[in-house]
C-alpha cells in the first residue's frame, strides 16, 4: 500500500518532469524545493536529455542492444526502453528499482516492442550480485555487451567507497564493450543553494541524496575508456545543437575495454 502522506523521490521528479504520477505531498515538497533552487527542473529536463542521447548513440553507432537500467524511477517520456527500441526494436532492456511506488507503476515500463524484451527487477543498488544474478535469468546474456545505467541513483549512496564498489562489481560482471553510463547531481555551479534544496529533501522523508564533485563522479569510470567529452555538465554531453547553460548534474559515458 502507498503511503500518499509521505513524498517519495520518484514521484518528486515525475511532477518535475512534468508527469502526472505524483501526490499533494510530492507538489508541495516539489515546490518547496524549487523556491530554494529553481534551477532542479533544468537539471531533471537536462538529465532526462542526457539519456536520450546517450541512448541514442548506444544503440545506434554502439550496435548495444542490452540495457541494465538501475534506479529506473517512474516513467515519463523517452524511457530507456522507448528511446533503444525506437533505434533497433529487438532491444532488451532490464529497470531495476525497490521503490514500492515504482513497483506499482511497473506495468507502464514493461511496455515496449514486440520485437524486443522489457523487463522490471524489484531489487536493491545495494545489493549487485543479486541484480545480476536476476537480470541474467530474465533477459539480459552476459556474454554479449550491455549498457549498465546509472542516472542519478549514487547520489542515493552517502559512502563514496561503497558506491565505487557496487559500480565496480556491477562493471566486472559485464564483457569487454560493455558500457556504462552516469549521471549525478554535483555542487560546483551554484553549491550553496543545491545544498540547501538537497536539505529539504533530505527531511522530507524521501530517500537521502548526497551531491558530489565532478572529480568523484568521475571516479567512477576508473579502468574504462571515457567517450569524448568526458565528465561535463549533462547539457555539454553531445548537444543536439547550441547546449544551454551549465547545470548541476554532470554525465560521462564509457566503453569497457
Amino acid at each position: 500500500m502507498i503511503d500518499t502522506s509521505v513524498s517519495h523521490s520518484p514521484r518528486i521528479w515525475n511532477y518535475w518532469l512534468g508527469g502526472k504520477d505524483n501526490y499533494e505531498i510530492d507538489r508541495e515538497i516539489g515546490d518547496q524545493f524549487t523556491a530554494v533552487f529553481p534551477e532542479i527542473v533544468p537539471i531533471a529536463r537536462e538529465s532526462r536529455a542526457f539519456l536520450t542521447r546517450a541512448v541514442t548513440h548506444l544503440a545506434g553507432e554502439a550496435g548495444i542492444r542490452q540495457f541494465l537500467d538501475i534506479g529506473t524511477g517512474l516513467p515519463t517520456e523517452n524511457n530507456t526502453h522507448e528511446v533503444a527500441q525506437r533505434v533497433a526494436p529487438g532491444s532488451r532492456i532490464v529497470y531495476v528499482d525497490n521503490d514500492p511506488v515504482v513497483l506499482a507503476h511497473a506495468r507502464a515500463l514493461l511496455v515496449g516492442t514486440s520485437e524486443g524484451v522489457t523487463q522490471y527487477i524489484d531489487a536493491d543498488l545495494r545489493a549487485p550480485a543479486a541484480i545480476l544474478e536476476a537480470a541474467a535469468e530474465t533477459t539480459l546474456t552476459f556474454d554479449e555487451p550491455v549498457a549498465l545505467m546509472l542516472l542519478n541513483i549514487l547520489g542515493h549512496l552517502a559512502d563514496y567507497d561503497e558506491a565505487r564498489e557496487i559500480v565496480g562489481t556491477l562493471v566486472a560482471a559485464l564483457p569487454s564493450g560493455s558500457y556504462l553510463a552516469i549521471a549525478d547531481g554535483t555542487n560546483v555551479i551554484k553549491g550553496p543553494e543545491f545544498e540547501a534544496a538537497i536539505a529539504i529533501w533530505n527531511a522530507s522523508g524521501s530517500v537521502a541524496y548526497h551531491l558530489r564533485e565532478p572529480d568523484k563522479i568521475a571516479g567512477f569510470f576508473d579502468g574504462l575508456d571515457l567517450l569524448d567529452p568526458g565528465v561535463v555538465s549533462c547539457p555539454q554531453w553531445r548537444p543536439d545543437g547550441t547546449p544551454g547553460p551549465p547545470v548541476d548534474e554532470f554525465c560521462g559515458l564509457a566503453r569497457k575495454p
